[in-house]
């Protein structure tokens, strides 16, 4: 503890365009915040001079901060722009060219001219080791010391940074690949290593080598990444631990994720969906609809019961919507999608069609209005034209937008080559990267089985609230809840995040063959693992979750089902094999009647953090106590610019009731209520909004 004796906690995510942090007194919940540009040359500069700021407008020393949690894009990044380092593949003979057969599968059905994306280790740098072992462990052929040393000092004059070792069958026995890595530690420290057993000791070559590559690739930029970090946060004074976001939402000590960098993609947009569905349960709804909009993407995740969906099954660096077509990662991720729709979202014409994004402007030079040399349209530069954006008061005031640039910017490039006014093309750029984040939605509710229209909806990001009002209506939903500091929100979900480890053993065989003795070794060996882990953490409360994926005998994929706790026993598998076929059902709706088999036998080990307080106001409030002005804005309800009241976010009470069209600012966002929507506030100073839903 610090010698004030005062405790908070520290949240950052460093995004595309900004970056957020947040500050959070332990003992009486009162957060502070701010929000600075990213640096994307090395966001760690942006970062730390967020820090620096955060610490002096909140008269909190870097000593007192208990623990800081991250988040970053930097692996996802690192993969989708192919910067990663020059990495090789060692795999069992017969098995080089697995990273290229992949499942066989086209991407699209019917594309003749299809390019799928290259491997991340090209063919010339793939190698074999004549070895093998059985699915059941049994060494078929020793592994050869000798052909590994030559491989060495190959990789070493080829200028290999990082190699990966995917060995057949190594989940269930690792000994080959040990070996291989004992002996690079010994001829080459400088070349990090990464095996297959450590990264994914589960069944399906493709995807274990795909993950285990896409470990290897990122793994040296993250650890450069992780120890420039740590070295800025000592220099300012800090003195805690440092913990990294996971894809799954939880956190882990950044040791572990310098070492696992692939579990810590998505890192960022997880603690959104954490962000929302703590959010929701404050408000009392626990079925929703993440959005989180940002300067870059938009993120849009399914929260069921007060849970996000957790999927094993991840792909990066692939097509929008387009499965298989990306590179194909198995770690425990919140199954969200994530679009290249933000606010820095470039729009341009392209065969007389409109489209907004996937390329993005980012914080360098950042859209037209920003005034740092962009000088094509964005979203931010159309919602400024159409009103909605103070040019006075972004990011509080400490950034001027400027208006006729973002004019010349979507006359030049949107509205004289489509022959439309530069009103009707900026309204068309903020209908198209609507139309786009609503397809988005849907594929997160209906094609999920979810019907959006008992679901709210939770906006944040710094852009998020201002369209979230028309896809609402898009897609029929009646809620949104918008938290106070909504710009911020993903930082704030940080440090509502548990420590957690997941462990995976693949062991398949009928439920009613199951080895019993085998089974309590495989857990008995995660658990002493997992609890090492969670004491390296510092975390006392610990809980260890069981689950095991299992199908139907001759299926391919499986399902996710909870083991119960205590002993594992006859009657555990029999109670298995009910909640998978019940799981089933629910699931398809119909069972076949065959067998029941397991397959792999998961363990998630959590390590328990106290939740910050979270402060309430029992004051009431009159919206009118609250207006700022007027400013005219456009609506296609009318079809001009009409003038609309403009409230000042810290001013609003409980109680009070505003009625669309309306814009409530605050300094990380701005939020649009539109014509014939309602909004009030709750006891937790969220912004509800009521939207009329209009009949198709």
């Amino acid at each position: 503890m610090s010698s004030s004796g005062r405790r908070y906690r520290l949240g950052f995510d460093i995004g595309g365009t900004f970056t957020d942090l947040v500050i959070a007194d332990e003992t009486t919940g009162e957060i502070r915040i701010a929000k600075v540009p990213s640096t994307p040359k090395n966001p760690n500069i942006g970062a730390l001079n967020g820090l620096r700021r955060l610490l002096a407008e909140s008269g909190v020393k870097a000593e007192e901060l208990t623990f800081a949690i991250h988040g970053t894009t930097v692996v996802t990044n690192t993969v989708i722009e192919r910067k990663g380092a020059k990495t090789a593949l060692i795999a069992t003979k017969g098995f080089r060219d697995v990273l290229e057969i992949g499942r066989e599968r086209r991407v699209t059905q019917y594309d003749f001219f299809e390019e799928r994306l290259p491997p991340l280790v090209p063919r010339h740098l793939r190698r074999e080791v004549d070895e093998r072992i059985a699915y059941n462990g049994e060494v078929l052929k020793e592994l050869n010391p000798e052909e590994v040393k030559a491989l060495v000092q190959e990789f070493k004059k080829l200028g290999i940074e990082s190699v990966a070792v995917c060995l057949i069958h190594s989940y269930a026995n690792p000994k080959h690949e040990k070996e291989i890595e004992k002996i690079f530690s010994e001829e080459a420290p400088e070349i990090r290593v990464s095996c297959s057993s450590d990264v994914l000791p589960a069944w399906r070559e493709y995807e274990r080598a795909s993950t285990t590559v896409v470990n290897a690739y990122t793994r040296p930029k993250t650890e450069k990444y992780m120890e420039e970090l740590m070295e800025g946060l000592r220099k300012e004074g800090f003195k805690a631990r440092l913990f990294i976001m996971t894809a799954a939402g939880g956190i882990v000590p950044v040791e572990t994720a310098a070492k696992f960098p692939v579990r810590i993609l998505e890192s960022g947009p997880a603690a959104g969906t954490l962000a929302a569905a703590f959010i929701g349960e404050l408000a009392g709804e626990r079925n929703l609809i993440s959005f989180d909009m940002g300067g870059t993407t938009a993120k849009v995740a399914l929260v069921e019961l007060g849970k996000p969906r957790i999927t094993t099954v991840f792909e990066v660096g692939g097509y929008r919507f387009k499965k298989g077509s990306g590179y194909p990662v198995e770690v425990p991720t919140i199954d969200l999608i994530e679009i290249g729709a933000g606010g820095g979202s470039i729009a341009h014409v392209e065969m007389g069609l409109l489209k907004v994004g996937p390329q993005s402007a980012g914080a360098d030079p950042g859209p037209a209005c920003y005034g740092l040399g962009g000088t094509e349209p964005t979203v931010t530069d159309a919602d400024l034209v159409l009103g909605y954006l103070n040019p006075d008061y972004f990011v509080g005031g400490e950034m001027k937008l400027h208006k006729d640039l973002a004019v010349k910017a979507i006359e030049e490039h949107v509205a004289k080559p489509l022959g439309l006014s530069v009103t009707e093309a900026a309204l068309g750029i903020h209908d198209v990267v609507n139309a786009n984040m609503a397809r988005a939605m849907r594929a997160v509710s209906i094609e999920r089985g979810r019907d959006p229209r008992t679901l709210a909806m939770v906006a944040f990001g710094g852009a998020g609230p201002v369209h979230a009002n028309r896809l609402a209506e898009q897609n029929k939903i009646g809620k949104i809840i918008i938290p106070l500091a909504a710009g911020v929100a993903t930082a704030i979900g940080m440090l509502a995040s548990d420590v957690k480890f997941d462990f995976v053993r693949t062991y398949v065989a009928r439920v009613e063959e199951v080895d019993l003795s085998l089974v309590k070794d495989l857990y008995s060996q995660m658990e002493e693992e997992a609890v090492r882990l969670l004491e390296e953490a510092e975390v006392t409360e610990m809980e260890l979750i069981r689950s095991v994926d299992m199908r139907y005998v001759g299926q391919a994929y499986e399902l996710n089902v909870e083991m119960p706790k205590g002993e594992i026993t006859k009657e555990t598998l029999e109670t298995l094999e009910k909640s998978f076929i019940k799981l089933y059902e629910e699931t398809y709706g119909f069972t076949t009647g065959d067998p029941v088999e397991t397959v792999n036998w998961r363990l998630l080990a959590v390590g328990k953090v106290p939740r910050v307080k979270v402060k309430t106001l029992e004051a009431k409030g009159r919206a009118e106590d609250a207006l700022k002005g007027t400013r005219k804005a456009f609506f296609a309800e009318y079809g001009e610019y009409v003038d609309c009241d403009v409230y000042d976010r810290y001013k609003l009470l409980p109680g009070v009731l505003i009625e669309g069209p309306a814009i409530v600012e605050e300094r990380e966002t701005t939020i649009v209520i539109c014509p014939k929507s309602t909004a009030t506030v709750d006891k937790y100073l969220h912004l509800i909004i009521n939207v009329e839903k209009k009949e198709a």
